[in-house]
């Protein structure tokens, strides 16, 4: 397996970040400097910023868990505000660290995706990869049959053209606010927010309730974890070797 590759599973980083890494010198074999390509032997001694991160070719048991976040809580490692982040909720960790399959908005709730395969994480976040999100949402207002074509033909916000793969609505009673169940292939930042917005409507709760295979379990209460099953481990990965290369 290459260098760039072997570390990015081992969740140091994306394989492009770590090809950086490689021709900076930061990262060496055996004590010496390695160029692109290079192939990882079974004694291998490598090291990062002169810190040995691995001594074998051994493969490293990867760990993943879903976590049903709140909405007072934040998808950073370190807050300048000091308020509490999701990743202080998660379990600790000995020699890897969790990596963030995605983000959602402070106030925005539901399923996050994390994992110690960096390279999987990579993938699952590529905008090549077109995964579809479904989100659950809340408006204030009854929007019209027409307005919610306008969603699925698409809308123009300023960064591109953005449209839901499919909007299906929830409760058909009329209130002062409707639920919706939508799903897109992509994750611009406030992108729901905004499209409901183009059309005269606010977003009052927004909940993300799947991820390519992985769905949020009702039985999961906010914020705490879970470790995903390891057939639910083995969708992932099938889900992603699927899409052929990212």
């Amino acid at each position: 397996m290459r260098l760039q590759k072997y570390l990015a599973s081992m969740g140091y980083g994306s394989r492009r970040k770590i090809e950086d890494w490689i021709q900076d010198n930061r990262v060496k074999v055996n004590g010496k400097s390695i160029e692109l390509g290079y192939k990882v032997k079974k004694n291998d001694k490598i090291s990062l910023d002169g810190k040995q991160v691995i001594s074998t070719r051994a493969k490293q048991s990867h760990k993943h868990i879903i976590y049903n976040k709140p909405d007072d809580e934040i998808c950073t490692r370190h807050d300048k505000k000091k308020r509490r982040t999701v990743y202080e909720s998660l379990p600790k960790l000995y020699k890897q660290r969790w990596i963030s399959v995605g983000r959602l908005d402070l106030t925005t709730t539901g399923l996050l995706i994390f994992t110690t395969d960096g390279d999987l994480a990579n993938k699952l976040m590529h905008p090549s990869s077109s995964i579809i999100r479904e989100y659950v949402v809340r408006i204030f207002g009854n929007p019209t049959s027409d307005e919610i074509n306008i969603l699925k033909k698409g809308v123009q916000l300023d960064d591109g053209l953005a449209r839901f793969n499919s909007i299906d609505q929830i409760s058909k009673k009329k209130k002062l606010n409707s639920w919706y169940k939508v799903a897109l292939s992509e994750g611009r930042n406030h992108e729901i927010k905004r499209m409901w917005d183009t059309i005269g409507y606010r977003v009052s709760r927004l909940m993300r309730v799947s991820y390519g295979p992985i769905a949020l379990p009702r039985a999961l209460k906010k914020g705490k974890y879970s470790h995903l099953s390891n057939q639910s481990v083995q969708d992932l990965y099938d889900y992603i070797n699927g899409l052929g290369e990212i």
